[in-house]
């Protein structure tokens, strides 16, 4: 299955687990268990608890996971 086939959702991240694992609220309520992307993991992007997240869920198991994305957060700016 390609990265195309995966149905992509928003998430928060509201818990850290072993193994690049993370529980994953959905905008809907549900709670799925998400691992990283390979090109996350790659880049050494860190995801934490907090951090809003774009999924990619196969449709043929929906209670399983991929981490595409973390959303960037707007900083504030640099006075200098």
């Amino acid at each position: 299955m390609s990265r195309e086939d995966l149905i992509k959702v928003n998430g928060l991240v509201t818990q850290a687990l072993s193994g690049s694992q993370f529980q994953v609220e959905l905008v809907d309520g549900r709670t799925l268990t998400a691992k990283l992307s390979g090109r996350l993991r790659r880049f050494h992007i860190r995801v934490l608890v907090g951090d809003r997240v774009t999924l990619g869920v196969s449709p043929y198991d929906v209670s399983h996971g991929l981490i595409l994305s973390r959303e960037q957060l707007s900083r504030p700016p640099i006075k200098r």
